[in-house]
């Protein structure tokens, strides 16, 4: 082989040898879960005896267990409840980020980076601790917010039937909104400085800059941040979890993470759980499409 065949030769392999890392984790920790989580949906077990001890086997179930989990009228009442859920948080999340974003970065802010790190330090604290610390806010006797209501005769139940779901609401706004406001703030350092001085020339003001400038330069932020969202509401788990310990009104299908795994860790049903997880899986895809889809159409208009 000619020493340029041999350059060009190890010029071709160099790129796959710098991505082999990672594409090796990516298939150990991605790939194979995905189709191992794939064949299980199509697979049950058969357990001889009252609990197995005469042997377990497993058989090919076909599209039995997605059946059984549509059947499950707590696991599609959980999707409507997530539905509902997206339907109102995340637009509020989204604003109120934006909103942040743009004040901080606005010529007349005091302390950008002080508030920056404040607002983003909700999402360092872990799920679990967080949703522990606003329960003592949840839970009559123990909230000083819900002593203060009481004694001026409002009487509010967070952890209530009718409204526990937007104190997850609470929750989850409290931890991401911060995250999601440094993905804004990416966006708006990346615009010119041309362009707000010449917006400023044509006599633009704060308000204007903001609504006819930043807002519409921003946007590639805004849809990545609502897409995150969608995808994240269907995989509501942690808040509900813990607050089943004091919320009797959380069942354990109240999202379809938590009958997907009450299903897997409670009940053995390997199957059933598995089918639940594609079809939320599927049901991310399907709504974070639909939301790309129409955001493009208005673009393109």
């Amino acid at each position: 082989m000619s020493p340029r065949r041999r350059a060009t030769s190890a010029q071709s392999r160099a790129p796959w040898l710098l991505l082999a890392p990672f594409l090796l984790l990516f298939v150990l920790t991605f790939v194979i879960p995905i189709a191992a989580a794939l064949g299980q949906s199509f697979t049950t077990i058969d357990r001889a005896g009252l609990f197995g001890e005469d042997g377990v086997t497993s058989r090919f179930a076909g599209v039995e267990n997605y059946a059984r989990a549509l059947a499950d009228s707590g696991f599609i009442d959980s999707i409507g409840r997530m539905l509902l859920f997206g339907v109102v948080q995340v637009p509020v999340m989204i604003v109120l980020c934006t909103a942040l974003a743009l004040l901080l970065e606005s010529a007349s802010a005091r302390w950008p980076q002080f508030f920056r790190g404040a607002y983003f330090m909700p999402y360092g604290v872990p799920g679990v601790i967080a949703t522990i610390m606003w329960s003592f806010f949840y839970v009559p006797g123990l909230s000083p917010l819900l002593d203060i209501t009481a004694a001026l005769g409002i009487e509010i139940d967070p952890l209530g039937t009718d409204m526990v779901l937007w104190s997850i609401a609470n929750i989850v706004t409290w931890t991401y909104t911060g995250y999601n406001m440094l993905i804004v703030v990416a966006q708006l350092k990346a615009i010119p400085s041309d362009v707000y001085e010449a917006a400023r020339i044509d006599g633009a003001g704060p308000w204007r800059l903001a609504w006819s400038v930043q807002l519409p330069l921003i946007r590639p932020a805004l849809v990545l941040t609502t897409v995150f969202s969608i995808i994240g509401t269907l995989q509501l788990f942690t808040e509900p979890r813990l607050l089943q310990m004091v919320a009797p009104s959380i069942d354990n299908a109240y999202t379809p993470n938590l009958s997907a795994y009450t299903n897997a860790f409670e009940f053995n049903e390997y199957g059933i759980a598995a089918a639940q997880a594609v079809i939320i899986a599927l049901a991310a895809f399907v709504l974070s499409y639909a939301f790309l889809t129409f955001t493009n159409r208005r673009t393109k208009r």
